[in-house]
Parts: structure tokens; C-alpha cells; sequence
């Protein structure tokens, strides 16, 4: 890319203008590093995705048969986000020095032996040496998920620096269609063969793909630089835009503990026809996602918008997917299935856009581009959603069981409706500062003289 310092005056352009549309050049094709860059990540993904959602359909019962609560199978799930949140913090800052391709391919080996090692934790006693062993288990996962992501979303951001969205978009398919066959997949797993197989096949998958990632993936390298994470989340969009991260990855980690069994009690569906209700999520968000992504990059001042609607309509989805009992609607399952599709939508919208609009806030304050900001902002990314992806399943496993899950996912939607409002009032008042400002800076009477004037010297 060429210097972005196009205006003069040494000023500095955000990336969204130095796409190549915008510098008056033809778009370039992809070019053998950036489609084995998004071979490596497709991998990643899909692989990382179906190990994680595998869980959802016979976990929660399978772990309560060994004597664990609805608040501890909330603390199991929350154990990986609180963990990958220490992690990409960590391992987002010293990117650099480990390199980015390291990190990636260790972080999926790690994964790929975890979850062979979950797959065996039926055969310990049940009580305490369980789901001790589920704690340590998934903060080892964790720490290999965290790995792989950072260093995913830094390689995708440096191969990709002018329409990053349009390929997390795209590559977004990848993860929905690793949500959409994980839950199916791992339920049928499970009612055929019992609790080992699904996680045992899963992980030798992982482990295979391992090597063929260490040809594929190109190296990048990087100087890094004295940028840090408190400088980054301390800008004001910044710390807004990680709360909303929070509130969305909440409430979608708020459904791991709880979905599965609500279906089970209320409709009364087998095990594995309870991963086929999860496809609605999965399907709409992991098909919108490209479109979304596409739509930011073509119209970066349309992000924002798509950002705030988009976290406002999960809030609403949310308020109806028990239905709350204040409406007084009787839940049915197509009824359910329809909300999942539209919180699937929802989430596109909001989440999407995220990444550019930190990317661009650090720009625009300064910050030294390169690999070693894109590890900052991924490690930012990935460590506010484990939070958020900690945080909701804890509460909403403790709030299921003390308040049923209709209530629970209405509380759960007041952190979306809360952020949504919050970042909707910032760019509100962002637009009408800066409006503000240019009237200051060009008042309409010296566009009349200068008129006047060259009016005169004709």
C-alpha cells in the first residue's frame, strides 16, 4: 500500500480511503500468499468452530449425570472465555516476538490434543475429580484457541490491510458452517456411540490439518513497536466499541448452557434433533456475514449504523426468544427457530464492523501501522469477546436456574440494549461535533467571496 498521507500537511488517512477504488487504481487480484493466507484461516475457523459448539447439544445433561449444577456447567463453559481473555491479551502483545505463524499453528496443535483429552473425561469419577478435570481441560483449550484466533486475525488484517471486513465476512462462512455442523454433528456422534467419539474424531481431524497449515500459511514479520493496550482501549470509541464486543458475545455464550436444556424441557426434543434447532443461528449469520462485510468496506460510513442497528436488534430478539413472560406469548418452537435466525442476522451486523472501526480509531489517533498494532487490536478483539463469552454464560447458567430461562434472556438482552444506546449516542454525538466543526472551518460567506472573487478576475 502507498502512504496514506495523501492531503497534505503530513496528515494521516485512515485505511478505509486507501483502498485501491479510492486511490483511483484497479483492484488487484488475489495474489498466491493471500489465498493460501485464506486457505490457512478458512482451516482455522471451520476446525476451531466445531470443537467448541460440539459441546452444546449433550454436554450440559451429560455433565449433570456426573453430579454438576446448572451454575457449575455455566463456570465450565465461562472457564474457556475467562482464560482465552488472559491469553489474547497476552499473547496479542508479544505477537511479534513469539511470530504470528508460530502462534497459529501451535495454538491449533494445542487445541487438536484437547479436545482428545475432553473426549476422555467420562472415565474419571464423577463429583468433584470431574468437573475439576473440565476446568483444566478447557483453560488448556483455551490458551490454544486464543493462540490460533489472535494470530488469525493479525495475518488476515496484514495480507488484507484495505478490505479486511469483505474477508472476515467471507471467512465467516467458514465459522457459521462450523457452528452449523459442530451441534448436529456431535449429536448424532453422541447418540450413536457415546461421549468419547465425537470429541476423539474431532481432535485427530485438528491434529491432521495441523501440518498441511505449516506448508500453506505464508510467514509475516514484523518490528514491533511501543504502542500498548492501555493507550488503545483507553480511546473513548475504543472502550465503547469493547463493551459492545462484550454485550454480543455475551449473549451469544449466554446460550451455550442454556438452549439445549430449555429445548429438551419445553419441547421435548431428542438430543439429536436439539443440534438442528442450533442451525438457525448458524446458518443466517455465518450466510449474511459476506454480504455485511462486503457492504462495510464499499460503504465505510455506513458501518456505524450497521453496528448500532444491528446491536439494538439483538437486544429485541432476545427480550423474545423465551418470550419474556411480561408479554404473556406461549413459546413454540417454530417461533423459537425464527428468533435464533433473526439473533444469527443480528449478530452479522453488529459484529462485523467491529474490527475495521477499532482498526480505524487507532489509525486515526496515531497509532504506527503494522503487524504489531493489528496484534494489539486481534488480542483486544478476541480477549473482550472471551470476557463477554465468560460472562454470559456464568450469569445466564445462574439466572436459568433461579429465574427460568424466559427471564434470563430478557436480563441477558439489557447488556446489548445498554451498549447499543451507548455507542448510538457517541456516534450521534461524534457526527454532530464534527459537523460543527467543518461549519467553523469553511463558514458559507468565504465560499461567497472566494466566488466573488474569481468572478472578478475573469
Amino acid at each position: 500500500m502507498g502512504s496514506r498521507a495523501a492531503d497534505g500537511a503530513g496528515s494521516r488517512q485512515p485505511p478505509e480511503d486507501g483502498t485501491p477504488e479510492a486511490l483511483g487504481e484497479e483492484p488487484r487480484r488475489l495474489t498466491r500468499e493471500q489465498l493460501f493466507t485464506m486457505a490457512a484461516t478458512a482451516i482455522i475457523n471451520f476446525s476451531s468452530m466445531i470443537c467448541y459448539s460440539i459441546l452444546g447439544p449433550f454436554f450440559p445433561s451429560e455433565a449433570i449425570k456426573k453430579g454438576a449444577s446448572n451454575t457449575i456447567v455455566g463456570l465450565i463453559f465461562g472457564c474457556f472465555a475467562l482464560v482465552n481473555f488472559f491469553a489474547a491479551l497476552i499473547l496479542g502483545n508479544y505477537l511479534t516476538h513469539i511470530g504470528a505463524k508460530f502462534m497459529f499453528v501451535a495454538g491449533m496443535f494445542v487445541s487438536g490434543c484437547v479436545t482428545i483429552l475432553f473426549g476422555m473425561l467420562d472415565k474419571v469419577p464423577n463429583g468433584p475429580v470431574f468437573i475439576g478435570l473440565c476446568f483444566l481441560v478447557r483453560a488448556m483449550d483455551a490458551v490454544g484457541f486464543a493462540a490460533a484466533m489472535t494470530a488469525s486475525f493479525s495475518i488476515l488484517a496484514k495480507a488484507f490491510p484495505s478490505n479486511i471486513a469483505t474477508v472476515l465476512g467471507s471467512l465467516e462462512i467458514f465459522t457459521g458452517l462450523g457452528l452449523v455442523l459442530g451441534p448436529p454433528l456431535g449429536g448424532f456422534l453422541y447418540q450413536s456411540f457415546g461421549y468419547e467419539v465425537p470429541f476423539i474424531t474431532l481432535g485427530c481431524v485438528v491434529l491432521v490439518l495441523v501440518p498441511v497449515n505449516m506448508f500453506i500459511l505464508p510467514k509475516y514479520d514484523s518490528i514491533p513497536s511501543k504502542d500498548s493496550f492501555w493507550k488503545l482501549i483507553l480511546l473513548p470509541k475504543v472502550l465503547l466499541l469493547c463493551l459492545t464486543i462484550f454485550s454480543l458475545s455475551a449473549c451469544l455464550g449466554f446460550l451455550d448452557p442454556t438452549m439445549s436444556l430449555f429445548i429438551l424441557k419445553k419441547f421435548k426434543l431428542p438430543a439429536g434433533y436439539v443440534g438442528l434447532v442450533f442451525l438457525g443461528l448458524a446458518l443466517s449469520y455465518s450466510l449474511s456475514s459476506p454480504l455485511l462485510g462486503l457492504l462495510t468496506d464499499k460503504l465505510p460510513y455506513l458501518r456505524k449504523w450497521l453496528l448500532v442497528s444491528g446491536v439494538l436488534m439483538t437486544a429485541l430478539c432476545f427480550f423474545m426468544l423465551g418470550p419474556a413472560p411480561v408479554l404473556h406469548i406461549e413459546s413454540q418452537l417454530w417461533m423459537f427457530v425464527l428468533v435464533l435466525v433473526l439473533i444469527g442476522f443480528s449478530l452479522g451486523m453488529s459484529a462485523i464492523p467491529v474490527f475495521p472501526e477499532i482498526l480505524h480509531s487507532a489509525y486515526e489517533n496515531g497509532f504506527e501501522e503494522g503487524l504489531s498494532l493489528l496484534g494489539l487490536v486481534s488480542g483486544l478483539f478476541s480477549a473482550m469477546w472471551s470476557l463477554g463469552a465468560f460472562a454470559g454464560p456464568v450469569l445466564g447458567g445462574f439466572l436459568n436456574e433461579k429465574l427460568g430461562f424466559e427471564w434470563a434472556s430478557a436480563i441477558q438482552g439489557g447488556w446489548a440494549l445498554l451498549s447499543g444506546l451507548a455507542i448510538g449516542i457517541f456516534y450521534i454525538t461524534e457526527a454532530t461535533r464534527r459537523s460543527a466543526s467543518s461549519s467553523l472551518q469553511n463558514p458559507p460567506g468565504n465560499n461567497e467571496e472566494r466566488t466573488h472573487l474569481m468572478g472578478s478576475e475573469t
